[in-house]
């Protein structure tokens, strides 16, 4: 009897990028990129100082967006309405969903994203630290448009914002 060769994928630590995505110091590691993992899905590991802005109310076409929080207190927007995850809540975004996400004065959070399938954001978490590295702050006309060329359609008038 013969047995397939392995084919399971390794990625240690220490070979992942991460990247500053906020002046806040907020960062996010490509733990499997798309790319890296055949395409299915990609896993991201975040974390946001207590306080700071994560993303503004946006939604994507191409693909799904799930929240696990591995620690501290992450609030999230869904539709209107605003609620507060906490370690081991998980929180799934279906295409089109409405999301937005941040933290409160009292904690910060460390997450994971699931993006289904495994649309390449890591070219959007780029451009995040790129934004945040430079001397001025990027207009927010700049920020909407590289975010509509990454699938994620800003909404900045959003009412729950």
């Amino acid at each position: 009897m013969s047995f397939p060769e392995p084919s399971a994928v390794w990625r240690p630590a220490g070979d992942t990028e991460r990247a500053v995505t906020s002046r806040t110091g907020s960062w996010t590691r490509f733990a499997a990129p798309g790319d890296a993992v055949g395409g299915g899905f990609g896993l991201f590991e975040s974390s946001i100082p207590p306080d700071s802005p994560g993303a503004l109310p946006h939604y994507h076409t191409g693909f799904t967006e799930s929240f696990y929080v591995i620690d501290g207190r992450l609030r999230i927007m869904s539709g209107a309405g605003w609620a507060e995850a906490g370690p081991g809540d998980l929180v799934h975004v279906p295409p089109h969903g409405v999301h937005a996400f941040r933290t409160g004065p009292e904690a910060g959070a460390r997450f994971l994203i699931l993006f289904v399938p495994g649309a390449p954001r890591e070219r959007y978490f780029r451009g995040l630290a790129e934004f945040a590295a430079r001397p001025e702050p990027p207009t927010p006309e700049e920020v909407d448009a590289f975010a509509r060329a990454c699938d994620q359609v800003n909404l900045r008038d959003h009412p729950g914002f």
